[in-house]
């Protein structure tokens, strides 16, 4: 018969054991990953759909070629000239829009008038409406300079190169696109435009357009 007191050193190291064992058998729920280190239930939060924050930049990028129909419409060859072409990218990020207008094909070496318009090109040259503002003037046609201005409005104005090409970009700091208050294309002129009183805003004869969605 073993001793009591033996029976005991013995019994006990035992139990140790098999309580080790059954701590080793507890649930996987509880269990650490073997990726992340952290338990296997725990789930990270999964990422926005767009891929994006809301507020990120919303980015606009278009091309065409002028024509006498479509996207990109002339009103006057000799000044644009079938073929040219016209690339318009925007990007709007908080309370800041910039709009870049490049241009190829046009008469070298000559000043022109661009602008941002309320309304898509149609087959008439007044068919973009009135320059695009964030504060309407109450008055139309806005030739005051207190609204007919570049802070207001968004003004292209550029002058070609030897081969006809140039390239400008305007940025308001102060106040952007929205889905309900954007322009909708962009207006080549014959002149550049004026900011004196009365005459603000104008810049000649509308001899290009290109339909551009901002929102």
């Amino acid at each position: 018969m073993v001793p009591p007191r033996t029976l005991h050193r013995l019994v006990l190291p035992a139990l140790a054991a098999l309580s080790l064992a059954l701590v080793g058998c507890s649930s996987p729920s509880q269990a650490p990953s073997a990726e992340t280190g952290t338990p296997a239930a725990t789930t990270a939060q999964a990422a926005p759909a767009s891929g994006a924050p809301a507020g990120a930049e919303e980015d606009v990028d278009v091309e065409a070629t002028f024509a006498t129909t479509g996207d990109a419409i002339t009103y006057q060859p000799e000044l644009v000239p079938p073929g040219a072409t016209a690339k318009v990218t925007s990007s709007t990020e908080g309370t800041s829009s910039t709009v870049t207008l490049a241009v190829t094909g046009l008469v070298p070496n000559r000043a022109y008038g661009s602008h941002a318009h309320q309304k898509p090109c149609g087959p008439a040259a007044a068919d973009s409406g009135p320059h695009f503002q964030h504060v309407a003037d109450p008055v139309s046609p806005s030739v005051d300079p207190a609204y007919a201005n570049p802070r207001n409005e968004v003004w292209l104005d550029f002058t070609t190169d030897a081969q006809g090409a140039a390239s400008v970009t305007a940025t308001q700091t102060e106040w952007a696109f929205t889905d309900q208050a954007a322009p909708q294309s962009v207006v080549i002129h014959a002149m550049k435009t004026a900011t004196e009183p009365g005459k603000a805003g104008t810049a000649g004869d509308r001899v290009g357009c290109v339909t551009v969605d901002f929102a």
